[in-house]
């Protein structure tokens, strides 16, 4: 194999001992397996500029900017195979409590333990209090969590999401 080549297989294997893989539980590393593999079109084992923009444009994002597309490859210190990906997630995790102190802080909020909260309330709440939310941030957030007929959000959802990167499936 080419030095050229047979370095950039090490780099898409790995490159080297490291315990992130420590860091999520397999059934996690193995959706964040498939997710790098959707994102890496060409199959090269590294995610390029030409593999965002193609996996964006599949998704309907058309006009990406060539310096977005920099940028999010940037955020790595270098070529983005499975391990750095990996890596990526941890470091945007490592900041979050754990579940059950998440759901230990929204019960505070639940004293009939429900498991729900109204959305005027937590509205209320996120936009008057600490780091307020903005008009479009919690937007985004009803978009992401909608509340059900009666107004009640799921805020164990919520929890699960921020802690794992995605909904349970039912």
């Amino acid at each position: 194999m080419a030095p050229k080549k047979a370095k950039r297989r090490q780099q898409a294997e790995g490159g080297g001992s490291s315990n992130v893989f420590s860091m999520f539980e397999q059934s996690q590393i193995q959706e964040y397996k498939e997710a790098f593999t959707i994102i890496d079109q060409n199959r090269d084992g590294i995610i390029s500029k030409e593999d965002l923009r193609d996996v964006l444009a599949s998704m309907g994002q058309l006009n990406v900017k060539n310096e977005e597309l920099e940028a999010m490859v940037k955020e790595a210190s270098g070529p983005i195979n499975f391990t750095v990906f990996l890596t990526m997630f941890g470091e945007k995790l490592k900041g979050a409590d754990p579940e059950d102190v998440i759901v230990s802080a929204f019960k505070v909020l639940d004293p009939e333990g429900t498991g729900a909260i109204k959305k005027q309330f937590l509205e209320e709440l996120l936009t008057t209090q600490c780091d307020r939310f903005s008009a479009e941030e919690m937007k985004n957030l009803w978009a992401a969590f909608p509340p059900d007929v009666a107004g009640n959000v799921d805020y164990k959802n919520i929890c699960y999401v921020i802690t794992h990167g995605e909904e349970k499936e039912e």
